[in-house]
């Protein structure tokens, strides 16, 4: 997948299309092969408006698998901890703007 920026990820879905009903069908590869990219870029499509991964979602699990901290898990966590952005960025030794980046 390969983003605007000239960000460019692989990502393995294989664990969520096992562990993902929705995504169950994506098991039948003639079906995965015929990926295509969704309406203005934001999602990847299989079946139109019933089977697609949003673009945001793909990238924050290619974040992960490649080693980084995705924005979902940062939101839980500062949920979780019901930490303020200045709290948050003081534990992790990071300025409050490279927090909200």
């Amino acid at each position: 997948m390969r983003y605007a920026v000239g960000q460019s990820f692989e990502v393995d879905l294989n664990a969520w299309i096992t562990e993902t009903e929705a995504l169950n069908p994506l098991k039948d590869r003639d079906l995965f092969a015929q990926a295509k990219i969704g309406f203005v870029g934001r999602s990847v499509d299989w079946i139109e408006d019933e089977l697609d991964l949003a673009a945001d979602n793909l990238r924050n699990l290619a974040v992960e698998q490649s080693g980084g901290i995705g924005r979902e898990r940062t939101r839980h966590w500062l949920h979780d901890t019901e930490l303020r952005l200045e709290q948050a960025a003081e534990a992790l030794g990071i300025s409050r703007r490279m927090l909200i980046y």
